[in-house]
């Protein structure tokens, strides 16, 4: 996947905050992403999961929006 800038906003920044994830840590997940990541998650969307910034496992989704540019839907850590 070729390099983006990511767009956040109030929406999904508020969404992974609630599970306990930065900014910082989602960005790297996708970043730093491995084979078979990114995949094809469901309509218009890419799931990835890897290890964050901090090491842990955390699984983000994202969308790639007008500007061609990353908006995080969904970031969580798994266990």
């Amino acid at each position: 996947m070729k390099r983006r800038d990511f767009t956040w906003d109030a929406n999904n920044l508020e969404k992974i905050a609630k599970h306990g994830v930065s900014r910082e840590e989602a960005e790297h997940v996708v970043r730093f992403a491995r084979r078979p990541y990114p995949r094809h998650h469901r309509k218009g969307t890419w799931i990835v999961l890897g290890r964050g910034a901090s090491d842990r496992k955390v699984q983000v989704v994202f969308m790639i929006d007008e500007y061609d540019n990353i908006y995080v839907i969904h970031a969580m850590p798994v266990r």
